[in-house]
């Protein structure tokens, strides 16, 4: 990572937190992160190295070029909650009116903290991600500039699927910071959808930085997907995490299909008894592409319930790390954290691992995991090359029966379809 001076961007986050007229406490916000940035150190992810990453390349922040984003064509669009949004700008946004009738918040972050100015501050980066966790996390929120805001009230039940796309024009050379701040208040219920995806071309490297936070509060069940498909000169940095109270369930399904490097933190604390999460991943590497994936869960109530599925598939020269780490705090009793973690390897070139960590801190528990690292199976694909296949077809095919438990674990059918679609495209590029 090149020598990054934050002085040299005071000014540029001073006349950018005034061009989204942010309240003041987020400009101080802003201003706290960027003092402790130079004295954080980077994440630590177990056999990634990333300090040469080119994790925090800025450009112009308060210049966007939008380009030609590719719009879904209006008769195609779906009537339920929608945000479509560039770097910064909001380039379409559709709420029904009896949601926001009922007191459901679907928009802009920075639209959300002029309007609940109250409401964001009370949950941005204060319970999920601490700004000051590491120096990503800091520069997160000094530089933070595009994301959204769901909050939804107490005891209300939305079955439209809240959607939210996120586009990254290649020709607009700063980086790109997102924040996902949800907030399900008791006994709520919603199912959240995330894309991001990159348009155009550069010659360029640069930098994207992700956070998204969910609040669940007692009672309440979230459906978090996302489907990420950023491009190979974007260097990513993700962190999302779920703070889960009493009686809470998160469910989490990630398709991660970028095309570039990738550290990423998926995290779930369950902070409440009986809270419950579910996480689901899946992600390809390929070419000389670097993906480094932490997914944790921390049991920190008694009866509280975790388990972590992951799958991952590499081809050509690339590389895929997943460490799931399963944590069982003192005072969790009848906690429950289990885990499995699968890399498949299509090429003798291909590096994976697949790395289980149990940490144990109380008595009267229940874990376990599973994990593995190997090559294609020869005696399957000799199998349906003797049926007539191709051999890219019965790698395919291979391939899908291999991520298939953890996609047909996806509770949202339209989700599942999209997914199975967009690793069809990666396997053949």
């Amino acid at each position: 990572m090149k020598n990054f001076n934050i002085e040299d961007y005071l000014d540029d986050i001073t006349l950018f937190s005034a061009s989204q007229e942010e309240p003041q406490w987020m400009l101080d916000l802003r201003l706290k992160a960027a003092k402790q940035l130079t004295e954080l150190e980077l994440p630590n992810i177990e056999r990634v190295k990333i300090h040469r990453w080119p994790l925090m390349n800025v450009g112009n922040l308060n210049e966007e070029i939008l380009g030609n984003p590719v719009m879904p064509s209006f008769d195609e669009m779906e009537d339920n909650p929608m945000i479509i949004q560039g770097r910064t700008t909001t380039l379409y946004e559709q709420m029904p009116v009896e949601l926001s009738e009922q007191g459901v918040i679907f928009t802009d972050i920075f639209t959300a903290m002029k309007e609940h100015s109250e409401l964001v501050e009370k949950y941005f980066m204060t319970k999920a991600v601490p700004m000051n966790e590491d120096k990503l996390t800091a520069f997160h929120a000094a530089m933070l500039n595009g994301g959204v805001f769901l909050y939804v009230p107490k005891n209300v039940v939305v079955k439209d699927t809240f959607e939210s796309l996120f586009f990254q024009n290649m020709e607009d050379n700063s980086a790109w910071i997102k924040h996902v701040l949800i907030v399900a208040e008791e006994n709520s219920e919603i199912t959240y959808l995330e894309r991001l995806q990159s348009e155009g071309e550069t010659s360029e490297k640069l930098s994207a930085n992700m956070v998204v936070e969910v609040i669940a509060k007692p009672g309440s069940k979230v459906k978090f997907a996302a489907i990420d498909r950023l491009g190979k000169d974007v260097t990513t940095y993700m962190n999302r995490r779920g703070y889960i109270m009493r009686d809470a369930s998160l469910d989490w399904a990630l398709g991660i299909m970028n095309d570039g490097d990738v550290i990423a933190d998926f995290d779930s604390d369950l902070v409440g008894e009986g809270s419950h999460s579910e996480v689901k991943v899946v992600a390809i590497s390929s070419g000389r592409q670097t993906q480094g994936i932490d997914t944790r869960v921390t049991n920190k109530a008694s009866h509280s319930i975790g388990n972590i599925l992951q799958h991952g598939v590499i081809r050509d020269r690339g590389t895929l790390t997943f460490n799931g780490i399963g944590h069982i705090l003192k005072g969790a009793k009848g906690a429950d954290a289990q885990q499995e973690s699968r890399v498949l390897m299509l090429s003798d070139k291909a590096r994976g691992d697949a790395n289980p960590i149990l940490l144990i801190d109380e008595f009267e528990v229940t874990a376990g995991h599973a994990a593995s690292a190997g090559r294609l199976d020869p005696d399957e694909l000799y199998y349906l090359m003797s049926r007539g296949l191709p051999q890219k077809e019965a790698e395919r095919l291979v391939t899908r029966g291999f991520l298939g438990s953890v996609i047909t674990a996806i509770p949202v059918k339209s989700v599942r379809e999209e997914l199975v679609k967009v690793i069809d495209r990666k396997l053949a590029d």
